[in-house]
């Protein structure tokens, strides 16, 4: 770590260093647990959490158990489901209530609701009554909500306040949260009427009241929110936090930007692994749930595969009088494939963030078709003679140039349309427009070629 800083490296900005992990090890394998304490102690949470995620589980468990109560609780919140889950059987339900204790109100809700029920209710019964009642609270609202997302732990003070009552009340108020940057400012029903960036408040000077440097017009988050719609606020209008109400307006909690960044952290890894056709497993999930999720997409491919194949049955005379055929005929299917995937991520990643809209739908839907059709002519061209030099038929170039043509307008125009109908009919467009997309470009694209092959070959 100190040669890092020294020499100024990325690797000086984490704690994982390749040395670090090494005397780990050699700590793991000899059993030193107060080497290993001394190695974890300086560590970030989110690190801590790294570290445990890079182990086996035998490592894993040899760790915990030499950290025991020193593990921070924060850690948890950084870890993956199944590493946590495995983790907190390990810690046992008692160590986890006093965990979820220290945590602030979000990441409490967040370890909670990885647990089974029963579990839940038994960490629940050893939390204080009041914190208790809280983290019940918290639960009650839908997971993807900004109920779920909000910590409930904030800085809400009455418009009358000075500036100097302010300062004072956050000295000595030992109850604050760790982190904030806006203090709410509330009427007698506990609505909140205006904030107070922390910066502005510690500018101004002590007479000044609240009502003269609140900002009054402000974005209040409904709690019942989706999650994916509180971080497109976030991203729209630059908060790094902002409070949220319940139905009746009323000040119910606080949702910070590190929050949010991790919502959108997810959605992206979760629209990325869904448009791979890869489910949501991740590296540290088990055989048996990886396999059973991969399962159900590779059925959906071979339903396609099926179908494809049907269609090609329909034309074997004409393959089997001119072989050439069995040998482009992969190419045209495949280069529509993966011309239409390029469409289909790009709107897809546009519908998330409301890029893609109906103001400008036939726009895109119109772009995407002239791509189709240049990207079409250059690579009919450059495949077109290949084929009619490797083959010494000329015919043979031009059947399968246009066939390619056909087939990359197809992806451009279904790559585009299809996951903007298929988000209106409520689906998700990174789940249904994949199969769909790959399955007409696989079909349409040999219907094409084997059916101009048997019209002008034949």
């Amino acid at each position: 770590m100190a040669e890092a800083a020294e020499r100024g490296t990325p690797a000086s900005l984490y704690g994982l260093t390749p040395r670090l992990m090494a005397a780990i090890d050699e700590a793991l394998r000899s059993g030193q647990d107060s080497h290993i304490r001394a190695f974890v102690r300086p560590l970030h949470p989110s690190d801590l959490a790294d570290l445990v995620e890079r182990l086996d589980s035998d490592d894993r468990r040899r760790l915990v158990a030499a950290i025991g109560d020193e593990l921070d609780p924060e850690s948890l919140v950084w870890l993956e489901d199944e590493i946590r889950e495995e983790v907190m059987d390990q810690l046992g339900m008692a160590r986890v209530a006093e965990a979820v204790a220290e945590l602030e109100s979000d990441d409490a809700v967040e370890v909670l609701e990885s647990l089974d029920a029963t579990e839940r209710r038994e960490v629940l019964r050893q939390i204080p009554a009041e914190e208790r009642a809280v983290l019940e609270q918290g639960l009650t609202f839908p997971e993807d909500s900004a109920g779920r997302l909000m910590q409930r732990e904030l800085v809400a003070v009455p418009p009358h306040w000075t500036v100097g009552q302010t300062i004072d009340f956050m000295r000595s108020e030992a109850e604050l949260p760790e982190h904030f940057f806006d203090i709410i400012v509330i009427d007698p029903r506990h609505k909140a009427i205006g904030v107070v960036p922390v910066s502005r408040l510690l500018r101004a000077r002590r007479p000044v009241r609240l009502t003269e440097i609140m900002e009054r017009d402000f974005r209040r988050i409904p709690a019942a929110m989706d999650r994916e719609e509180v971080a497109r606020i976030f991203q729209r209008y630059g908060l790094v936090s902002a409070p949220v109400v319940d139905g009746d307006g009323r000040l119910v909690g606080m949702i910070t930007v590190d929050d949010v960044v991790q919502v959108l952290d997810e959605e992206a890894e979760e629209d990325l692994m869904r448009l791979a056709r890869v489910g949501g497993t991740n590296v540290n999930a088990s055989v048996f749930d990886t396999a059973r999720t991969r399962i159900s997409w590779l059925l959906i491919t071979l339903v396609n595969t099926l179908i494809a194949s049907t269609v090609i049955a329909q034309f074997e005379r004409t393959i089997e009088h001119i072989v050439a055929l069995a040998v482009l005929m992969p190419i045209v299917a495949a280069m529509g494939g993966n011309a239409g995937m390029q469409v289909v991520t790009v709107v897809v990643r546009a519908l998330a963030t409301e890029d893609l809209n109906a103001s400008n739908v036939r726009r895109v839907v119109l772009k995407e078709i002239a791509v189709g059709v240049v990207n079409g002519v250059v690579f009919a061209s450059i495949l077109g003679t290949i084929a009619g030099l490797w083959f010494g038929h000329a015919r043979i170039g031009v059947v399968l140039g246009a066939a390619m043509v056909f087939n990359m307008v197809w992806a451009g125009f279904a790559g585009a349309l299809v996951p903007i109908v298929i988000q209106r009919l409520r689906i998700d467009p990174a789940v249904g427009a994949g199969p769909f997309l790959t399955t007409t470009t696989d079909v349409l694209g040999f219907f094409s070629f084997l059916g101009l092959a048997t019209l002008f070959l034949l």
